[in-house]
């Protein structure tokens, strides 16, 4: 990792797979206004077929885009700009998000003031500018459990796994703050390491936070900084590979940091709750057509392939 020689004091590391209108409203907020501090933005473009590195050169010449001939995956992609930027910190930027005015030097004032804060996160918003989630506990197996059972709403928090709003307006230090919008300093990349690229999708940056604070390292909360962010854009194209990429996280985080016997009860308990959905969702599938829940045949599909899946 690079550390001497650092000319800027930020990077904005953008990761897009088609999703060239989104990426263009990305970078158009960045912009305008732009930080106070010196900055680059760097796009890597995941084998997109929309021509979003065509757009990014035409709209954006400032941007620098590095283009990958496949889909490299969130981790390996972040991973790749992070060597090659320049900045004192790095944000992680989804391109799926809408960066309100001033929210990036809010997040930048907020890691210059805590000395001690590897990461800080801002709250997401959706785009109506209502709540949507903000910091996050680690994951264990009592809130795993009732997460796949369908009652942690019911039992922790409608927002779960996010906390709600009423606990997310304070700035505060906590677990783990979500990938959309990621702050990190870049002392702490040298010592903790890069994301770990065992993780194809979801769970990068728990882990990457319960590394960050293993070392010593706070993760702040800025709620005063907003980023409007319209959720999962290039996921949705392949649902039923997001929730098993989902599950497969949680399996690789807990083999990580909790040891076989957590990891052996978690497999179990994904595969008899995925089953017990399929089964349910199998029955729907064949009621009358008045009782049939519409897309239950996809449901049932992607419960079943999940619960047999090498997870």
């Amino acid at each position: 990792m690079r550390t001497s020689n650092l000319g800027l004091s930020l990077s904005i590391i953008i990761i897009s797979w088609n999703t060239r209108d989104l990426l263009a409203k990305c970078l158009a907020s960045v912009y305008n206004p732009r930080p106070a501090a010196s900055f680059e933005v760097i796009v890597v473009d995941n084998a997109s077929s929309d021509g979003s590195p065509e757009m990014v050169k035409t709209q954006f010449p400032q941007v620098r885009i590095l283009e990958n001939s496949q889909n490299l995956g969130f981790a390996r992609a972040n991973n790749q700009a992070i060597r090659a930027s320049q900045g004192r910190y790095i944000l992680l930027l989804n391109s799926d998000t809408i960066v309100t005015p001033h929210a990036v030097q809010m997040l930048l004032d907020c890691m210059q003031t805590h000395p001690q804060a590897g990461v800080c996160g801002p709250m997401l918003i959706n785009a109506n500018a209502t709540f949507q989630a903000s910091f996050n506990d680690f994951p264990n197996l009592f809130t795993e459990i009732i997460h796949l059972l369908g009652v942690a709403p019911r039992l922790l928090s409608r927002s779960y796994p996010s906390y709600e709003l009423t606990d997310s307006r304070q700035l505060r230090a906590v677990d783990w703050v979500g990938g959309a919008c990621f702050m990190i300093r870049r002392a702490c990349i040298d010592q903790v390491g890069l994301l770990d690229e065992s993780f194809i999708m979801y769970g990068e940056e728990v882990d990457w936070c319960y590394r960050i604070r293993q070392h010593g390292w706070e993760v702040i909360y800025q709620p005063d900084a907003r980023i409007i962010h319209l959720g999962g854009q290039s996921a949705l194209r392949v649902p039923a590979w997001k929730y098993l990429q989902l599950q497969r996280g949680k399996v690789l985080f807990f083999r990580k940091h909790y040891g076989p016997i957590a990891t052996a009860i978690l497999v179990n308990l994904i595969r008899a709750t995925n089953l017990m959905k399929a089964g349910s969702f199998f029955i729907i599938t064949h009621l009358p057509a008045p009782l049939h829940m519409p897309r239950s045949d996809k449901y049932w599909r992607t419960y079943w392939n999940t619960a047999w899946s090498t997870l």
